[in-house]
């Protein structure tokens, strides 16, 4: 593939101070250049090589001295090379292609994309020739990756990961570095992108219709690859490799075969199994995390670091450390259980007491681990019942989805431990939307009294949930619903209006309004199909409503949207019609699994149902949100209707295809 150079001025000065002018452009610039490669170099890297393949990217820009490389001239600056006013994302590039920063800027972005070409013979398995290059920095030891966002951060990830390096580097080129399309096609071009017009037309679709939303995520701590988290990466590995070179002294095979043996047996299941020695200093009970009473009041993260130590037993070290060996090497006659992703490898640094105490004929001792997880060990008091450990993720926990933890699961039901800022609690059932919730008794050290489970098979005719309200301490007049779907931590429930008309777009908010019970009155039985699947929230996007044919009366159109702790999310689109009872439930009528629709990143959903009316008559009705303009139908229907929603009288089995228009262009088709 021919290498595009740079655009020359007429006016350039030497190499060496075309060169100089460049190495101070990259140094001054150097955290936005090399948040500019994290983001187009390809996902499929993973964020540990993305972050260190982002730094090699941009420290090898320049020339190495005295090399051939070196030859093409640098093109010196007159003015400054320093960022426009605004910093970056601003409404127009200042610095153009033939300044010094312009010329580092094109570079990094031809060797970002270059991690993505591979040529026609090069086998699809393997990473692109680039990738294979040696660079430094090199890490030993260390896992490195951005400080996790949020669910929006997750979405807009997921997105980029769904689209070509042309698309991305178009994407962050807009959003990132303030150029108009003009001046991404030219980049593009510059660095030997196919077709640079259609990567910005596709990366035009990414993030609407709220692109400053998206341009602030893109800022954000998920994609600063000059601002990261480490977590070892081989600690077992490293320690029987030190053993492993004094016998490749002696017999370089056997070292070899010694070597395999240990990556695998740290890769796989040797390293749930591994011997507690190997993690003393971390697994000691005197070391262990302890919060102050009141931090949760004085801090803006509230989450399960703020969480202090209770329980009755918080002081028992024979219970703590029995929990602590447990973890790092559970017994085989310990019950474990993990939520979906959730690794079971002992803590990398003493873990947060959040709770020791007896609950329900066992002692329970509950941990944080100061980063993605929640570990619960129980034991029976008395009896010869096996000990059992449970592992969840909590990534990014907030006031919702750190606000209780289950201590203790019964036959009937489930305790909790509530988070030291909730003030208030009670039960209700979504199943009656109109009956008020009961206070929910809580002892002095958080714990719950019983709260009945959701029932998992037979008939859905009861569906508890907890209704929690937050300490005005940390917020005003914030009362929220969770609910039990079987994992540590219970699931956040809230509900996103119906549009308004000419408002802008709604964001979810909880469900504690008359209208959002009566929505969930009819869709909570269809949470069931969540039950341990890691969910970490669950939202219901009212995103149309359609009058019926031959009548008055209307329909609504929901999309059920379930987040999990990983990220992907699940869909059901559900159907509700005009219903004697309010608890009458909704027609799924589409699903998708690991997707982003109906989230911040896929606010376009267009869905369809077949409906008899009272005259029994069978119609085809279609729905889409609040950016749809036009709605056509094919196959064994047609017809077309302008606006949101479409009806047209069909057999009761037709085959119709859906499409329907965007208002700001582009199609859509139906969800099924």
């Amino acid at each position: 593939m021919p290498i595009h150079q740079p655009q020359q001025r007429t006016d350039v000065r030497t190499d060496r101070t075309g060169v100089q002018q460049a190495e101070a452009a990259l140094v001054e610039h150097y955290p936005r250049l090399v948040r500019l490669a994290y983001v187009v170099l390809p996902p499929a890297l993973g964020r540990h090589r993305r972050v260190l393949t982002a730094h090699a990217v941009v420290q090898r820009t320049l020339p190495a001295a005295g090399s051939k490389a070196s030859s093409p001239r640098v093109p010196a600056q007159s003015r400054r090379t320093g960022a426009p006013e605004g910093a970056e994302g601003a409404s127009a590039d200042r610095n153009p292609p033939h300044s010094a920063y312009g010329w580092v800027r094109q570079r990094v972005l031809r060797a970002a994309l270059a991690h993505e070409r591979r040529p026609g013979w090069w086998p699809g398995r393997l990473p692109a020739p680039a990738a294979l290059r040696p660079a430094l920095p090199v890490v030993w030891g260390l896992r490195l990756f951005p400080r996790a966002g949020g669910v929006d951060e997750l979405a807009l990830d997921r997105a980029l990961s769904a689209v070509d390096g042309p698309v991305r580097a178009a994407f962050a080129l807009h959003l990132l570095e303030g150029l108009d399309e003009s001046g991404v096609r030219e980049l593009l071009a510059g660095a030997g992108a196919a077709d640079p017009a259609g990567a910005v037309r596709r990366a035009a679709r990414l993030g609407r219709p709220d692109r400053a939303g998206a341009q602030a995520l893109l800022r954000s701590g998920e994609f600063d690859p000059c601002t990261v988290q480490t977590r070892p990466s081989d600690l077992l590995r490293r320690r029987h490799r030190v053993r492993a070179a004094a016998v490749a002294a002696v017999l370089c095979v056997v070292a070899g075969g010694l070597a395999a043996a240990v990556e695998e047996g740290a890769r796989g299941g040797g390293e749930d199994r591994a011997p507690a020695g190997v993690f003393a200093p971390v697994l000691d009970p005197a070391e262990l995390m302890r919060t102050a009473a009141e931090r949760w009041a004085d801090t803006s993260r509230v989450d399960f670091t703020a969480w202090p130590a209770r329980g009755e037993r918080t002081d028992d070290g024979e219970l703590l450390g029995r929990a602590l060996r447990a973890w790092a090497g559970p017994p085989d006659s310990a019950r474990v259980s993990t939520t979906p992703g959730t690794v079971t490898v002992p803590p990398a640094q003493p873990p947060r007491l959040l709770f020791a105490g007896e609950v329900d004929g066992a002692a329970v001792v509950l941990f944080h681990d100061g980063g993605v997880r929640v570990v619960r060990y129980a034991e029976p008091l008395s009896g010869s019942g096996r000990a059992a450990l449970d592992f969840a993720r909590t990534d990014d926990a907030d006031v919702t989805t750190g606000a209780a933890v289950v201590v203790s699961r019964t036959g009937d039901g489930a305790r909790f431990l509530l988070a030291p800022w909730i003030d208030a609690s009670a039960t209700r059932d979504l199943l009656a939307p109109d009956t008020p919730g009961r206070p929910l008794e809580v002892g002095p050290d958080g714990v719950t009294a019983v709260v009945p489970r959701p029932a998992a098979g037979g008939a859905c005719e009861t569906w508890p949930v907890l209704r929690l309200r937050s300490s005005e301490r940390i917020v005003e007049k914030h009362a929220f619903l969770v609910t039990d779907l079987g994992d540590l931590t219970p699931v956040h429930l809230t509900y996103t209006p119906k549009p308004g008309r000419g408002a802008p777009a709604r964001q979810p908010r909880e469900a504690t309004s008359t209208e959002a019970l009566l929505a969930w009155a009819r869709t909570a039985c269809s949470l069931r199909t969540l039950a341990g699947s890691g969910v970490r929230s669950v939202n219901n996007w009212a995103f149309a409503e359609q009058k019926l044919p031959e009548g008055r009366a209307s329909a609504d159109w929901l999309c059920t949207r379930a987040d999990t702790w990983q990220g992907p999310g699940r869909v059901l689109v559900q159907f509700l019609a005009p219903a004697v009872s309010p608890t009458e439930p909704a027609a799924v009528v589409a699903g998708r699994d690991d997707t982003a629709l109906c989230s911040r990143f896929g606010q376009h959903v267009l869905a369809g149902t077949h409906w008899r009316a009272a005259s029994g008559r069978w119609y085809v009705l279609a729905a889409g949100s609040r950016a749809v303009t036009r709605i056509e139908a094919s196959g064994a229907v047609r017809g077309a209707a302008g606006g949101p929603t479409f009806a047209v009288r069909a057999p009761r089995d037709a085959d119709v295809e859906l499409t329907a228009s965007l208002r700001e262009g582009g199609t859509l088709t139906a969800v099924r």
